[in-house]
């Protein structure tokens, strides 16, 4: 994996030394070398980490006459396969590394050559004949990639610190995008929380020449109308496709030139990786896992059980409350835009765990719960649906009762405050996003500390309305279950999951995590899949654990999804008292000079953290998201 940066100016010759210097912000993303090409009009940069073909492979790399270039960031999985065409075809490869397949195929097919790579990536080609510069970016936003407009010059980068590099940099939050954050974890996809920078959308393209630019989408996710699916294929049949299909992605992810290691949580998902692994022939699999000192967070138990029955060569490492606040900044600034939660933070002082041990690539189960139907929200959502066509039935509330059994403040330990809180109005039922609209509720209860300035100004945004129009003309012809998985795909997951927790976290450190549930033709064949498969009753990845059966232990199989979280607020205020950087930061005067937030709110909220009273989702999102967002602004008003 690796970091791209780059300039375009038509106008005036962009520099080739701040180019230079956008590439050394990223230094952490490639230690293993770097690399400027001035081509003219545009300047394409590159920081490289080495995975496939150590010796050769730097970057930027161009075609035999040099008329086309490219900076590339991430994997491409049929390479080979791509390569023996493109021979046949002509070309002369003079190195063994993927990237140079982009030039090729470009030559060959055009903006075509995105359709028919099997990957995870963000790359820039410049094409000097036409001087023209295409952007593309993977289908599910594993890889980021950010544009930024100062004047005529157009300015792209892997993260947005390189950005920060060019003139005319000012940190400013931006209103709008601060409100998705707040109600969705993430900024909706195409935006960033700085006002001037953009993010290019998961399976999207963006093209610019003299003319301006053109953009197109060429992949996204997508599911067959109600009542075209496989229904007419039985569960074995559709078990025994899903594991071929997963089996192949797994086999894919495992190319490379270096040590490949594992991520293992103690959940269905990484055993099911570790466990293809194993069955692909490699023994002795190098394993990594995160521990708590806190059982409500702790998997331990069954992270030691799948490392017994799979032979793995495991690390753990346990993770306290001090290390998650003493890294806390350090993960804002690799994050780039204000987290809720403190789960990243573990993942990102994981990855510094995985480099120390020498391995650069580590396989993670990350996807399955969005393709296959994981998520507590999923089923939540089944069981209001369910109550909402007979609301006087107790017994359908009751079910209820089966959800979030990890938690231990569950909002569901009450039965009738539970059926009340979640009843469904039946006028919503059919409303885009109601599965989400929840959780959006709860989350959007931060809103409150924000200040009467900002939330005057927030007064005409409806982040629901902007989560609608991104939704394709199709999506009210799905399940519902469907339109929940479309959602929380190009939402939570693109942004929050990939991005915050994913790919900055891991890339902090130099690791390149990699999905094999996110391989795009495993996500196609799922979407054709019934949603009872998905969820059976109440049992989530129901075809999932229907197709590993004989591969992981009964225990693993049958054991209820727990998800991955982190100690929260408690963490900034051991034994009760405040740590001296956070009472700076969240200081009255602080919060005036920056303006998001209400003092007062804040300061009651700081109140009720250090007295261990803040136990509600509400309050911790509150507080990590004003803490983060604190942070932040502080961190790049630094960095231009």
């Amino acid at each position: 994996m690796c970091g791209i940066a780059g300039l375009l100016d038509f106008r005036d010759a962009p520099s080739a030394t701040l180019v230079g210097a956008m590439v050394r912000a990223l230094h952490h993303r490639g230690p293993d070398g770097s690399g400027v090409q001035d081509c003219g009009a545009a300047v394409l940069g590159h920081s490289r980490l080495a995975i496939v073909d150590l010796e050769g492979g730097a970057q930027p790399l161009c075609n035999e006459d040099a008329t086309i270039w490219v900076s590339f960031n991430g994997e491409i999985y049929n390479h080979e396969a791509l390569r023996g065409e493109l021979i046949r075809l002509g070309h002369v490869f003079r190195s063994h590394c993927d990237t140079e397949v982009l030039v090729h195929a470009y030559e060959s097919w055009g903006d075509d050559l995105v359709r028919r790579l099997d990957g995870q990536f963000a790359f820039a080609l410049w094409d000097g004949g036409r001087q023209r510069l295409l952007l593309a970016r993977d289908r599910v936003g594993i890889r980021p990639l950010y544009l930024r407009r100062h004047g005529h010059c157009l300015g792209f980068a892997s993260e947005v610190k390189a950005l920060a590099v060019m003139p005319g940099w000012s940190p400013r939050l931006a209103p709008a995008v601060l409100a998705e954050i707040f109600t969705t974890w993430a900024p909706l996809p195409g935006h960033s929380v700085f006002e001037g920078v953009r993010s290019l959308e998961p399976g999207c393209c963006l093209a610019v020449d003299r003319h301006g630019e053109r953009g197109w989408r060429y992949w996204d996710w997508d599911f067959p109308a109600r009542g075209d699916d496989m229904s007419e294929i039985g569960a074995d049949e559709c078990a025994a496709q899903l594991l071929e299909c997963l089996q192949r992605s797994v086999a894919q992810r495992l190319r490379a030139d270096v040590a490949v290691g594992a991520y293992l949580s103690g959940g269905l998902d990484s055993a099911a990786v570790a466990a293809l692994v194993r069955r692909h022939g490699v023994r002795g699999l190098r394993t990594f896992s995160i521990r708590f000192d806190d059982p409500e967070f702790d998997e331990g138990g069954p992270q030691q059980l799948l490392v017994r029955e799979l032979g793995c060569e495991h690390s753990e490492w346990r993770c306290s409350d001090a290390e998650i606040a003493g890294a806390f900044a350090s993960a804002v600034w690799h994050a780039e835009h204000p987290m809720l939660r403190t789960a990243p933070i573990p993942m990102m002082l994981l990855a510094s765990q995985v480099h120390a041990s020498g391995y650069k690539v580590v396989l993670t189960g990350e996807g399955a719960d969005e393709v296959l139907g994981g998520y507590d929200l999923f089923k939540e959502a089944r069981v209001r649906r369910f109550m909402a066509r007979a609301p006087q039935s107790a017994w359908r509330g009751a079910l209820l009762t089966r959800l979030y059994p990890y938690l231990s403040h569950s909002p569901t330990a009450n039965a009738a405050l539970a059926q009340r809180f979640f009843r469904a109005e039946p006028q919503l039922l059919h409303q885009a996003g109601y599965g989400h609209l929840l959780r959006w509720q709860t989350t959007q209860r931060t809103w409150q500390l924000f200040s009467e300035d900002l939330r005057s100004r927030l007064r005409q945004e409806d982040v629901q309305a902007g989560v609608q129009r991104m939704l394709p003309a199709r999506f009210a012809s799905w399940a519902p279950l469907q339109q929940d998985q479309y959602i929380e795909a190009s939402t939570l997951m693109s942004g929050y999951l990939l991005s915050t927790q994913g790919d900055r976290m891991a890339m902090a450190h130099s690791v390149e995590g990699r999905f094999p549930f996110l391989d795009h033709h495993l996500i196609e064949f799922a979407a054709r899949l019934p949603s009872r498969y998905k969820i059976m009753g109440l049992a989530e990845k129901w075809i999932l654990r229907r197709a590993l059966r004989g591969l992981l232990p009964h225990s693993v199989l049958n054991r209820t999804k727990q998800p991955y979280r982190a100690p929260d607020s408690r963490c900034f205020f051991p034994q009760g008292r405040e740590l001296e950087w956070v009472a700076e930061i969240l200081s009255p005067e602080s919060l005036r000079q920056a303006g998001y937030f209400d003092v007062d709110a804040v300061q009651r909220l700081r109140a009720k953290c250090r007295a261990g009273r803040a136990i509600g989702f509400a309050d911790n999102m509150g507080f990590v998201g004003v803490l983060s967002t604190m942070l932040l602004q502080r961190q790049f008003a630094r960095a231009g």
